[in-house]
């Protein structure tokens, strides 16, 4: 088993019930998520509560839930949905996107579906913990064995992605695609009108960003009003300091919280937010990428959903219009999350479910989703022709590079210890105290670890 898949059912049950409570906003983050955007549906609309809507309908549909309702993420799934249909035009399929600020209102009212018996037939969940600590724990989950058999899965898919989404010898979802956290995308024009070259390391961000400020320009935008996103700006800067050996050993125990790495990376940290864009608590991710777009701020580090948000919604051209580099001081590193979809047990519709799945997880599928997405395809066959230049390299690096989980999309820790470790971020951005945040941190992982 993955090293970074340790179960802590303890924490699991807590999430759990924050979520199904309604107030875990901040667990188990997840990135790809429009907050202003309203619910998606397709041909058969889906209430955003716990309330069955699979009673009066055709017996022959598939409900997929999902929290894409916002930029690249909705044309994606909607492309995968026609794909689908094109398929079986006899199943009608209910797209059942909830919207809410990183996917914290779609998995309370997850949660509520799952404890009062009424599952979607599938639903969005990412890799490793966030599947594996919460719905494989619970045992909510059918083993996708059979199917992975059936469609060749096992030779499509790399083994350590397989790895992340089984446990003991079973495997619990379909990854139908890869992102990249630590990437950081920029206005090609603000860069050129000011002979800038991208700052790859932390000393040249601090350069930039002087030169950047100094002529009015805010030199990195974020969107933290979904607390995630600044986790996620820690976390790449964490993986920054410490290297990918040293991040990867936090989450086993090899690796202290006090390590002198951890520190310098709550100082840099605390650094860059003193070149952020004033109103960041009022916006969410999309509105932070909307800022490099517009030409209102330079840089913004943010997982390439936001590639697909600059190119399906907006427009744009890589290359041309906005430019992107690996995130300070991690070249040769992915920060990689995925997107997968189960089969739950006492779903309505598990024929057709597994049907979609199929769809899911196919090389046409794929290829259809991931471009509009501006993820890369799990599957290591895909048709390279139908990406754009930054897809392209992204797939090299994914093959290439050393790969690191990410926290603040479910991969790296424990629900219950992410949470905490969100919990240490947010207030550590409000009050700078290095020594505390170092404290907090500490004791987290020591009672995860114990």
């Amino acid at each position: 088993m993955n090293r970074f898949l340790k179960v802590s059912l303890v924490a699991t049950l807590c999430a759990a019930l924050l979520l199904a409570a309604g107030c875990g906003g901040g667990s188990t983050q997840s990135g790809e998520q429009n907050n202003t955007s309203s619910q998606t549906q397709t041909e058969t609309q889906t209430p955003s509560s716990g309330e069955s809507t699979t009673s009066t309908s055709s017996e022959k549909q598939v409900e997929i839930f999902s929290w894409w309702t916002g930029a690249g993420e909705a044309a994606g799934l909607e492309g995968l949905i026609q794909l689908f249909k094109e398929k079986h035009p006899d199943i009608e399929v209910i797209n059942a996107a909830v919207a809410g600020g990183a996917g914290t209102n779609a998995k309370a009212v997850l949660a509520s579906r799952m404890s009062g018996g009424n599952p979607p037939d599938t639903f969005q969940v990412h890799a490793a913990h966030e599947l594996l600590d919460t719905w494989v724990a619970a045992d909510k989950m059918e083993p996708l064995n059979f199917l992975y058999e059936q469609e060749g899965w096992y030779d499509a898919f790399p083994k350590g992605l397989v790895e992340m989404m089984s446990k003991d010898g079973n495997v619990y979802s379909v990854a139908v695609n890869i992102h990249r956290g630590n990437v950081v995308f920029y206005n090609k024009k603000i860069f050129d009108e000011n002979n800038i070259t991208p700052p790859t390391t932390f000393d040249e961000f601090f350069t930039v960003a002087e030169t950047l400020k100094a002529k009015g320009i805010t030199p990195l935008a974020l969107g933290d009003k979904e607390p995630w996103t600044a986790l996620q700006l820690f976390e790449s800067v964490l993986l920054g300091t410490m290297g990918p050996d040293k991040y990867n050993g936090l989450f086993d125990g090899s690796v202290a919280w006090d390590d002198p790495g951890v520190r310098e990376a709550l100082d840099i940290f605390h650094r860059m937010l003193q070149y952020i864009n004033e109103d960041h608590s009022a916006r969410n991710w999309q509105d932070a990428s909307q800022l490099v777009a517009e030409g209102k701020a330079a840089m913004n580090l943010m997982g390439d959903w936001a590639k697909g948000y600059f190119t399906t919604d907006l427009g744009l051209k890589p290359n041309e219009d906005f430019g992107w580099f690996t995130s300070w001081n991690t070249e040769g590193t992915f920060m990689f999350i995925s997107d997968t979809f189960g089969l739950p047990k006492d779903i309505k519709h598990r024929d057709a479910t597994i049907e979609f799945l199929k769809v899911l997880g196919s090389k046409e599928g794929q290829d259809v989703f991931n471009p509009l997405k501006g993820s890369i395809p799990a599957r290591t066959d895909a048709d390279v022709s139908k990406y754009d230049v930054y897809s392209q390299q992204a797939m090299q690096d994914w093959s290439t590079n050393k790969l690191t989980p990410s926290i603040a999309h479910g991969s790296a820790a424990s629900p219950g210890w992410t949470e905490k470790i969100q919990q240490v971020v947010t207030v550590f951005a409000t009050t700078g105290d290095v020594d505390q945040a170092l404290s907090d941190l500490v004791t987290a992982a020591q009672e995860e670890l114990k």
